[in-house]
């Protein structure tokens, strides 16, 4: 693919509206990895969460990849494409012969011919990416590579507030399960 601008504003206001409307973390993953596979017309897109300790990219949803791709081991964020856990993206355009790739003959298989990543922040820190996986070279444009990052940011704060939203629903079924426990219901 040459480089063209390919995320219009309507397809930008789409994703947008799919991550802001949802309180559904397992679904709002899915249904962004579907969209942004169909609206860019891509081979397939993974959604990542560092753990704890930042040792390990744990997969969240992913879709138009393999199994075998999917279950080829844990994926180490500094084995693997490395500079996105500083807040870069990364461009692979050739991810079976290169040597940041922690799983280049993978790729090989499965066909990947580009591989972009891009960081979740929010706040100021990384925690997570999203991989788009393409089966042609990809040259991405400016304008969308900024609309990525944007995009990496709105999945950050969505993740955030369905973290501070779970934690909250806890404290009010505990407070609940209290009250009723002390015979205040």
């Amino acid at each position: 693919m040459t480089q063209q601008d390919i995320i219009s504003i309507g397809t930008f206001k789409t994703i947008t509206t799919a991550i802001t409307n949802s309180n559904d973390l397992p679904e709002m993953v899915e249904y962004l990895c579907n969209l942004l596979t169909d609206a860019l017309d891509l081979k397939g897109c993974a959604i990542f969460l560092l753990n704890d300790d930042q040792t390990e990219l744990q997969l969240l949803a992913s879709t138009g990849l393999s199994a075998e791709y999917i279950l080829k081991g844990p994926v180490h964020p500094k084995k693997s494409l490395g500079s996105t856990i500083q807040g870069e993206a990364i461009v692979i355009s050739d991810p079976g012969h290169d040597k940041r790739m922690q799983y280049p003959q993978q790729a090989r298989n499965e066909g990947i011919e580009t591989i972009l990543e891009i960081p979740i922040g929010c706040l100021g820190r990384i925690i997570g990416s999203f991989r788009l996986y393409q089966s042609v070279k990809w040259e991405i444009s400016e304008q969308d590579l900024d609309s990525l990052y944007v995009l990496g940011e709105l999945i950050g704060m969505a993740l955030s507030y369905m973290e501070l939203d779970n934690s909250l629903q806890a404290i009010q079924n505990i407070t609940e399960n209290v009250k009723f426990i002390k015979g205040q219901f």
